[in-house]
């Protein structure tokens, strides 16, 4: 296998499986630009793998719509358009705060522990300004609250969301005051949770979530401009 696949799935996970994953990643990354064209040889070339695996994966793909195949031509990568961003946003605004709901509901004192240690450490990178280590504690923020709703359902939808607009979301927490008005939305949740208040925590959720979205929708639109 070669080093650039996800270490995020499980030893054992079939080939076509671990093709798919590492050629999403990349495209959810920003590595594939939107209109580019990838090839099977290509890419079985660069996993190292055959080519039948690679097809399976873009036919996977294909059927997400974050590629679009034409025969005798190949694959385009068609990946996150500012429509698909403003979707995701709106239905995660919508599900986000009724995960943030049940999470004051259910929440172990050892939940809020860990989400209280997230919030701190999201503090002290801040005031250190490493941009990377805010995108981890944001990321670590989001998928422990998931957890905390106790619910499957709510919990693999919402990590995929976040996962389709996770390049633009790192990057646009670097936008002037972002990044400390979220961890100040982060915290208004956090304390929302800790008084067991699932209205207020599903109110400062989704007022979080549209902040988010105006941020990393403005940052997009930037970034296309500047290609």
């Amino acid at each position: 296998m070669d080093a650039g696949y996800s270490d995020s799935l499980p030893a054992g996970t079939n080939l076509t499986t671990r093709v798919y994953a590492q050629i999403r990643s990349d495209i959810l990354s920003g590595r594939y630009s939107i209109g580019e064209a990838v090839t099977e040889l290509g890419l079985a070339k660069e996993l190292h793998v055959s080519r039948t695996p690679v097809r399976e994966a873009l036919r996977q793909l294909e059927l997400e719509e974050l590629v679009e195949i034409t025969p005798n031509k190949g694959a385009v990568v068609t990946g996150i358009t500012a429509e698909d961003i403003q979707d995701i946003y709106e239905i995660r605004s919508l599900i986000e705060g009724m995960a943030a709901e049940r999470a004051a509901k259910e929440a172990t004192d050892e939940d809020i522990a860990k989400l209280t240690e997230i919030v701190d450490l999201t503090r002290f990178y801040l005031e250190r300004k490493n941009y990377d280590q805010l995108k981890t504690m944001d990321g670590q923020f989001h998928q422990l609250l998931y957890s905390m709703s106790k619910s499957r359902m709510l919990k693999h939808i919402l990590r995929d969301l976040h996962n389709y607009v996770g390049r633009t979301r790192g990057a646009s927490l670097k936008s002037e005051g972002r990044a400390q008005s979220s961890l100040e939305e982060h915290q208004a949740v956090l304390d929302a949770i800790r008084s067991r208040d699932g209205e207020l925590a599903k109110e400062c959720m989704t007022r979080h979530v549209n902040n988010t979205a105006k941020n990393v929708l403005k940052h997009h639109l930037q970034s296309q401009q500047g290609e």
